[in-house]
């Protein structure tokens, strides 16, 4: 492959990076390649359990602020982006790349799925998207991009992934209804629909293993991404070259998901 060095376009912008849990993590991905083209990063880590693990990627990346968030803690989110008003006065980029279901309800079919168990997953994976878009967007006074990440399985019915197809669904449509409402004020949000990554999260999927050896057959360009390619489609859609594409489930598996 052709070698390239990433320029600084980004220099100067400040962006929060949601949801790193170890090197593996699309989030990592994301921050390492907003990093490289220039930008001040924000890094948040679930708690103290997982803080040991998340320190040394924040570190490597050069985050400026390095704080804990758990969106199910009342006051954790607000306390986030009140330090970063105060530290950086602005934010033009935010990464969201959470998502949570109890193991009952991911294991099972839909059809089994608890009303509790399905609103907790609403809630960490959609609605706390939208509670940052709200808190960021005061704050992106020049305009600015949001990002989700999303998953094939919101479009199209992949067996095992339960629960997570129609909380997905709902969180590319809240993107696609925050992009039409945050436009006036040039802020563009996209879903970002990765192919199917060896990270934590899709290590509790059931027979994820075929899924990957799957979509590496499948795959028109032959080989699966990686977070980095995740990271740079984020990076380029956050540059001035993007600046009129918003509202998109933007798809970064290779072309997976134009096959029949």
């Amino acid at each position: 492959m052709t070698e390239y060095t990433p320029r600084p376009i980004l220099a100067g912008k400040k962006a929060l990076i949601v949801g790193i849990a170890n090197e593996h993590s699309i989030a990592y991905g994301c921050a390492r390649a907003f990093s490289e083209v220039g930008a001040d990063l924000a890094v948040t880590y679930l708690n103290e359990k997982a803080r040991p693990h998340v320190e040394p990627l924040a570190k490597d990346v050069g985050a400026r602020i390095f704080a804990p968030l758990d969106v199910s803690k009342p006051g954790e989110l607000e306390a986030l982006f009140e330090r970063i008003e105060r530290e950086w006065g602005q934010l033009d980029i935010l990464v969201h790349s959470i998502a949570s279901a109890k193991k009952e309800d991911i294991k099972g079919g839909l059809l089994n799925c608890s009303a509790d168990g399905f609103a907790m997953a609403m809630d960490i994976s959609v609605h706390s998207f939208i509670r940052m878009a709200r808190l960021a967007a005061p704050l992106m006074k020049d305009g600015g991009s949001l990002f989700a990440m999303s998953y094939h399985g919101a479009a199209k019915v992949v067996p095992n992934y339960n629960v997570m197809g129609p909380v997905k669904a709902a969180l590319e449509a809240a993107c696609r209804y925050l992009a039409y409402e945050l436009g006036p004020q040039h802020i563009r949000v996209h879903a970002i629909s990765p192919g199917p990554l060896q990270t934590r999260a899709a290590s509790g999927l059931k027979d994820f293993d075929l899924m990957l050896n799957r979509a590496v057959k499948r795959a028109p360009v032959g080989e699966l991404v990686d977070i980095m390619d995740v990271g740079f489609t984020c990076a380029y859609l956050a540059t001035p070259y993007a600046r009129r594409l918003t509202g998109e489930t933007m798809y970064v598996d290779g072309g997976v998901n134009i096959m029949a």
